[in-house]
C-alpha cells in the first residue's frame, strides 16, 4: 500500500494537482451531476444505523471509498476534533479551529461491522503512518484520526492498530490519533459527493482516485454492485 500512496503523491506533483478543497481545485471542477451521486447529509431515518467517524486526509476520497461499501447508507464529509462550532472550510484550512477533515459513516451493522470499517481505514483508504499530512496535503487538518463513540469501538481501534503494526505492512508505526468524538460538523454542501460530481478535477484524477481504487482492490467482496 505504501508504494501506491507514494505513487499517488508523485503523480499529483507531476500533474500540478491542487490541494484538496482549494479554490483552484474548485474552479477547475467541471459542472454536472453524474448518475449515482452520493451528495447528501445525514439520512432522514438513521434509527437502525450505526456511525463511524474517521479522518484520513482529504475527505473527498474517504467519502467515496466508504460510500462504495455494502451496508454503508450514507457518508458525510465534515470537520471534527477541534474547538470551534460550525467551522467553515476556510477556517479549518487556515488552521484556526483545530479540526481535521473527516467523514461520518452511516452503516447497517447487520451488513458490515465496525471492525471491517476499521480494517479498511487502517490498511487501504489512506496511509496511517504519515503525521499531519496525506501525500500532497500537509497540516494538522489532514491528520489521521479515529473518533470513537463507545469503549467497544476504542478497543477495536486499538486492537486493529496493534495488529497492523505487528504485520509490518508499513515501514513505520501508525500515528493515527484515537480520541473520543465530541462533535462532528458537516462540511459545506459543495463538498458532499464531490468525488462523483467532479470526476475530471485534477486532484480527484491524480490523488483521490488512487485511494479509492486501493480500497476496491483489497476489499472487492465488500463492494456494492455497480449500478
Amino acid at each position: 500500500m505504501k508504494n501506491l500512496l507514494q505513487l499517488a503523491a508523485g503523480l499529483a506533483l507531476l500533474a500540478g494537482a491542487t490541494a484538496c478543497g482549494s479554490p483552484q481545485a474548485q474552479a477547475q471542477a467541471k459542472p454536472g451531476t453524474p448518475t449515482r451521486s452520493t451528495a447528501g447529509f445525514a439520512p432522514a431515518n438513521a434509527a437502525s444505523l450505526a456511525q463511524a467517524t474517521f479522518a484520513g486526509g482529504c475527505f473527498w476520497a474517504q467519502e467515496e471509498a466508504f460510500e462504495q461499501l455494502k451496508g454503508v447508507k450514507q457518508v458525510v464529509s465534515g470537520y471534527t476534533g477541534g474547538t470551534v462550532a460550525h467551522p467553515t472550510y476556510e477556517q479549518v484550512a487556515g488552521q484556526e479551529t483545530g479540526h481535521t477533515e473527516a467523514v461520518d459513516i452511516y452503516y447497517d451493522p447487520k451488513e458490515i461491522s465496525y471492525q471491517q470499517l476499521a480494517d479498511i481505514f487502517f490498511t487501504a483508504s489512506h496511509d496511517p503512518t504519515q503525521l499531519n499530512r496525506q501525500g500532497p496535503d500537509t497540516g494538522p487538518e489532514y491528520r489521521s484520526a479515529v473518533f470513537y463513540r463507545t469503549p467497544a469501538e476504542k478497543k477495536t481501534l486499538e486492537t486493529t492498530i496493534a495488529k497492523v503494526n505487528a504485520s509490518k505492512e508499513y515501514d513505520g508505526k501508525i500515528v493515527t490519533q484515537v480520541v473520543p468524538l465530541q462533535q462532528f460538523w458537516p462540511a459545506e454542501g459543495y463538498h458532499q459527493g464531490y468525488y462523483r460530481l467532479h470526476p475530471d478535477n485534477p486532484y480527484i484524477e491524480h490523488v483521490s482516485a488512487h485511494k479509492v481504487e486501493h480500497v476496491q482492490k483489497l476489499f472487492p467482496n465488500l463492494l456494492k454492485p455497480v449500478l
